[in-house]
């Protein structure tokens, strides 16, 4: 009862700054998502057992939350391309940092180097540009129903593969999901996406049935490489920073996947 009580809270709190963050401010979005990507390539460094010089790590971290704050400064038409070349110093540093550290497999780590930056941050980082697809404005819709597909996805493949899971998705990677739960959490986005687009005329009612089909099996997908990945390592949870949830990838895994997929959407079938 105590586990459950902490996890809706948690729940809660997580979901109230997503919305807040999306729909208040494009600055605003980029302090708190530029905050998540850190947290993420943090824990992401801890999965992998990193075990170089902490100043390489932090490096590691500072660039990701830069990469967020320059794309979202970027999109919003704050500032023009060249925000990007502080990053691109981060990047050249981190590269070139490898010569001087001695380790039996640099290749490795110049190889999860980039891995980090791309699957915590460049992934991400297409969120700032999804506001922009539709509209010059910042418009927060197209972002925040990522976020409402991916929860409701996730609620309705709990919820009937709970009850009549039986046939496994991916046995191989994450043995509880099933492809009843699967069916269930399609089921629930598609009863969303035609709900919102008797409201939301932005989109016609199959631009919305395809974005949300869309999310829902990116999402999935992504659920399944953050689980590969804790697999490959042997971690249960990426983290412990939000209580009753695990950590912050354990949260952010299908947006992680979900974004660039919904990105290449909107730009080839929404904007032409």
């Amino acid at each position: 009862m105590k586990n459950l009580i902490q996890r809706t809270f948690t729940g809660i709190v997580y979901i109230a700054v997503i919305i807040a963050a999306v729909y208040v401010h494009p600055l605003l979005f980029a302090v708190v998502f530029g905050l998540i990507v850190g947290a993420l390539i943090h824990e992401f460094y801890t999965i992998i057992k990193y075990g170089g010089p902490a100043w390489i790590r932090y490096l590691g971290i500072a660039g990701g939350m830069y990469w967020i704050v320059a794309s979202c400064l970027y999109a919003g038409n704050y500032t023009g391309c060249d925000v990007y070349l502080p990053y691109l110093i981060i990047l050249l540093v981190l590269l070139v940092s490898e010569l001087y550290v001695h380790n039996s497999n640099p290749v490795n780590r110049w190889g999860m180097m980039i891995f980090a930056q791309c699957y915590c941050a460049g992934s991400i980082s297409l969120l700032c540009f999804i506001p922009y697809v539709m509209s010059p404005v910042y418009n927060p819709l197209p972002v925040l129903m990522i976020f409402v597909f991916i929860w409701l996805n996730d609620t309705g493949a709990y919820l009937t593969g709970t009850v009549i899971g039986k046939h496994r998705l991916f046995r191989r990677i994450s043995p509880l999901k099933s492809w009843e739960g699967f069916g269930g959490g399609l089921f629930a986005v598609v009863a969303a996406s035609l709900c919102f687009a008797c409201f939301y005329k932005e989109l016609t009612w199959y631009q919305w049935l395809a974005f949300a089909l869309i999310t829902a099996v990116s999402a999935t997908w992504g659920d399944l490489m953050e689980s590969l990945l804790k697999r490959t390592y042997g971690v249960k949870d990426s983290g412990r920073i939000l209580p009753g949830h695990g950590g912050m990838l354990d949260r952010f895994d299908s947006a992680i996947l979900a974004s660039p997929f919904v990105y290449v959407y909107f730009e080839l079938l929404i904007r032409n």
